[in-house]
């Protein structure tokens, strides 16, 4: 075993349930706590759903957002373009020292996908990526997107996984920035099972698969 692997096999993350909370809110957490970290700071993963809101990434475009109605848009500094956040969507921040653990920004989206593909072949599910548009895919139709943010060698911002979320929000945008992008739920493939034993699997993927990482590599 080299020293990085018995590092990872010892490396511990904090783990965290915010339960339903504001997008604003939790963002700013997010970016203050990557802004003054140093290197003998922790490691966290957070989950957490919101309150209804579009999030608008970097390289979002305005003619992405169609029909918003009511619902909140704000511009964020994740990557990616605009895409819908509500209750019953699964929120897995990501916040760590990719650096520290030797990791680039394609390995951990690598990783967080790989995580969702294994979630789901539990339940005989086959989910797949797809080239130069991150996130994961059940047929042609996205389950789950990823988003992150680096900064001084540490990710915030993370994925979003659609567990049983009102779907009809995602019809006011073109989400990712493609147009007629059919979007599922967890609860449509057939996988009758709650928010925590979701997210408790997805903490054990993401861990297996950061020691794994070599299989993911890009």
């Amino acid at each position: 075993m080299t020293l990085k692997e018995n590092q990872l096999k010892n490396y511990n993350l904090d783990v965290r349930d915010l339960g339903i909370t504001e997008y604003d809110s939790v963002w700013s957490k997010m970016k203050n706590y990557s802004r003054t970290r140093n290197t003998h700071s922790s490691d966290l993963i957070w989950f957490t759903e919101h309150h209804a809101i579009y999030t608008l990434g970097q390289n979002g475009k305005d003619e992405h957002i169609i029909n918003p109605g009511k619902i909140k848009i704000l511009k964020v500094d994740r990557g990616g373009q605009v895409t819908y956040h509500g209750p019953g969507q699964i929120m897995m921040y990501i916040l760590m020292d990719i650096k520290r653990i030797e990791l680039n920004i394609r390995q951990l989206i690598s990783v967080l996908e790989e995580s969702i593909i294994n979630l789901l072949s539990e339940y005989n599910v086959k989910a797949h990526r797809k080239e130069n548009a991150p996130g994961v895919y059940v047929n042609s139709k996205k389950i789950a997107s990823i988003g992150l943010r680096i900064t001084r060698g540490c990710s915030y911002h993370g994925l979003a996984l659609n567990h049983n979320t009102d779907l009809k929000p995602f019809t006011g945008i073109n989400t990712c920035g493609y147009k007629n992008l059919d979007i599922i739920n967890i609860s449509d493939l057939g996988i009758d099972e709650n928010k925590s034993t979701i997210q408790i699997k997805l903490e054990y993927y993401f861990k297996k698969n950061i020691f794994d990482i070599k299989n993911y590599s890009a």
